[in-house]
């Protein structure tokens, strides 16, 4: 099995040796903080600086320059500068580029080689020449002779006019900068292509390169449009440096921060089970790898070898916690024997899978399941008739009542949520002369839709009642998936004694109603999801601990102290922890300044404790490294699995092995960099993915899933 294991992830991390040694722990010097208007130095030494506007780090002012003016083509451009000094630094950029080359073409001068002095040093170097200089010697000394007389020639023209020779010099400036804006938008170009996962050979397709002209090519300058062997050859490769020199800066964070493992696992359509490998930290996420894991997933010991390598690679000391996808399978017992082998590690579960499989639980209650299953025949019928999906979307301006999420139990719930928004224009939809005088409106399947829509039947009343209980849940993954901007480690507790609460209050205290979601609930909290660092978060959360509704128990102190017992493996520092404790507790010295009290719901918690933790190091220290963690998975990232997939098919030489995995590194990262926005307010945007008719959640045939979203 290990043999088996070893062939699987031969090639996964080909490009550690680039870069590997980034991902090896490394204890950062202390920095003299030198601020300026556009930038900060974080580290004299190595002279690396940070952009003001977007938070990057950068190697050297000069590189900043470039980052600020969206110049060059070996550094990331900033997205934030203002335009003003967008345009200053570029014209900055510009000015020492212009000065360097005419610095370059005064240094040249005259050729010091004088004719034949090459051959004279050969004569009396050799035993033998012959007396006829040979005809390859006569066109080498014709050409130098015929080069001195030109840059003799030039440099009289240029003190005869040196206006013509000022505007030769430019032209060369500007052919430079040309050919490095060309580059610039060439990259820019492949870019797209590595991120959206674009087929490189629809660069070589006519209507692309004409599209590409029209946008760049305006103006006197000629731009080059990307082939495919441009794309998967040196852009590629620039583009990987690029993603490489992200990574390092990210991994250099870990150190203070700490960093979570998470596991994105899934099945493919013939069987085959993958595991993304993503690290995630305050600095952002990044993938690592992936994994062919079926020929071992059942198999505890071989899953433990796997996991390992990925922690040694990532670093022990900076591994904070462990996400996984699900407790299934083999997983569970993975966890609780990787947590014994490495202590200072914690192992828990996505908190959106187990939501998730909370929904998934309730919609298998009675009456639920009757009214998720008459919402699907709503849809079902809609969807697959054209005439009646154009007749509906009419009615609601175009507004969709399903799309799909990539927590498969997710949908028929904000489908369902989707309807009942809905319901008064499917009344009138269904009401309307335009559907009545339809041929589909007198069948078995128009009667029974319409009956459910305008009849009266118990549907309306079934699904507001099931909405209830069920978006107060939608809308705590909706906050622990992005919704909310600050790190959820801290919030998860809370958050779960909210929906509870909502639920309640939804149903007007009666017992009766709540206490069926409360049932399902508490048997995934308290049994798959709920962990002592969830306790620990909480309890150093000073928004939450220091409000007014704050109720320690002893089960969040029990937490708490499995956590500092687990993680801090120095004597001295725990016992130091848990003295500087009383300080927190009781709000003494910096945490009860003005400052510290005013701002405690107003920054996120890691931040609160960075400021004003420092009066005790060793418990600042331990609260940042936890309260910088999320509670979810990989799974709200939507990384493109199918590229993965087919990574780890056979057949390939090994340049076409390492250009795609090239490949895989650059997409998973550019996604990572650029995540899909998740709107503050709006709880429907959450886990969406790309809709197919046919999908059972939308009402066309069952089919078996695929995919390992059905919940923990």
């Amino acid at each position: 099995m290990n043999l088996v294991y070893m062939h699987c992830t031969t090639f996964y991390w080909d490009w550690e040796s680039k870069f590997g040694r980034a991902f090896q722990f490394r204890r950062m010097a202390p920095r003299a903080v030198v601020t300026d208007v556009h930038y900060t130095v974080v580290d004299i030494k190595r002279q690396r600086v940070r952009c003001n506007y977007c938070g990057k780090e950068i190697a050297g002012r000069p590189r900043l320059k470039e980052h600020l003016g969206g110049i060059g083509i070996d550094v990331l451009h900033c997205l934030k500068v203002p335009e003003d000094v967008k345009v200053q630094m570029k014209k900055d950029v510009m000015e020492r580029r212009n000065t360097k080359f005419l610095k370059s073409l005064e240094s040249r001068g005259l050729p010091k080689t004088k004719y034949g002095s090459n051959d004279d040093s050969h004569k009396q170097k050799g035993n033998h020449v012959s007396s006829q200089p040979s005809l390859s010697r006569k066109r080498n000394q014709c050409t130098i002779i015929e080069s001195g007389l030109k840059k003799k020639d030039e440099m009289a023209r240029s003190l005869i006019n040196p206006e013509q020779s000022n505007a030769l010099s430019t032209r060369k400036i500007e052919k430079e900068a040309e050919d490095n804006s060309s580059k610039q938008i060439q990259r820019c170009i492949g870019r797209f292509f590595f991120e959206k996962g674009i087929d490189f050979s629809a660069a070589n397709s006519p209507t692309f390169q004409k599209m590409i002209r029209a946008f760049v090519g305006r103006g006197s300058a000629v731009y080059k449009v990307p082939n495919c062997n441009d794309l998967k050859g040196w852009i590629l490769q620039e583009e990987l440096r690029a993603v490489q020199e992200y990574v390092r800066e990210v991994v250099h964070s870990w150190g203070s921060t700490g960093c979570s493992i998470l596991l994105d696992g899934w099945m493919d359509g013939k069987g085959r089970n993958f595991i993304h490998f993503v690290v995630d930290s305050p600095r952002g996420p990044i993938f690592m790898k992936s994994a062919d894991v079926s020929d071992i997933i059942g198999d505890v010991v071989a899953m433990i070898t796997l996991l390992s390598g990925v922690i040694e690679e990532v670093g022990v000391q900076n591994v904070v916690q462990i996400i996984s996808y699900t407790t299934l399978g083999s997983l569970n017992a993975v966890g609780k024997r990787l947590t014994e082998k490495y202590r200072t590690i914690s192992w828990t579960v996505c908190a959106a899978q187990c939501i998730g499989l909370i929904l998934e639980n309730i919609g298998m209650l009675d009456p639920w399941r009757g009214v998720l299953d008459m919402a699907k025949d709503i849809t079902k019928f809609i969807y697959t008739h054209e005439t009646v999906l154009k007749l509906m979307k009419k009615h609601t301006s175009g507004v969709e009542l399903v799309s799909c999420r990539r927590i498969r139990s997710l949908t028929p719930f904000l489908i369902l949520e989707r309807i009942e928004s809905q319901k008064n224009n499917l009344k009138i939809m269904f009401s309307s002369l335009e559907w009545k005088s339809s041929a589909l409106a007198s069948t078995a399947d128009g009667t029974h839709v319409t009956d459910l829509v305008t009849g009266v039947s118990s549907f309306w009343t079934e699904a507001q009642m099931l909405l209830k209980g069920s978006l107060p849940l939608i809308r705590a993954l909706h906050l622990i998936s992005g919704g909310d901007s600050k790190p959820q480690l801290g919030y998860i507790y809370a958050r779960m004694d909210q929906v509870k609460e909502a639920i309640k209050e939804n149903y007007k205290d009666q017992k009766i109603k709540y206490q069926p979601f409360w049932t399902v609930f508490d048997g995934i909290w308290n049994n798959q999801l709920r962990s002592p660092i969830h306790s620990a978060a909480f309890f150093l959360n000073p928004s939450l601990f220091y409000s007014k509704d704050f109720n320690e128990d002893d089960e969040m102190k029990d937490g708490l102290t499995d956590c500092i017992e687990r993680m801090v493996e120095d004597k001295r520092a725990r016992y130091l922890i848990l003295l500087q404790l009383d300080e927190y507790i009781v709000s003494r010295g910096s945490f009860g300044s003005g400052d510290a009290i005013d701002q405690r719901t107003m920054l996120s918690p890691e931040k609160w404790w960075y400021l004003y933790g420092g009066e005790c190091p060793e418990l600042q220290n331990f609260a940042i490294r936890i309260l910088s963690q999320t509670c979810t998975g990989a799974l709200r990232y939507g990384l493109r699995r199918s590229l993965s997939e087919q990574l780890h098919m056979n057949g390939r030489n090994c340049t076409e092995q390492k250009q795609l995995t090239d490949l895989t590194f650059v997409h998973h990262n550019l996604r990572l960099q650029n995540p899909v926005s998740i709107s503050s307010t709006d709880y429907r945007g959450i886990f969406l993915e790309e809709m197919d008719p046919m999908d059972e959640r939308v009402g066309g045939d069952e089919k078996e899933s695929t995919g390992a979203h059905d919940g923990a």
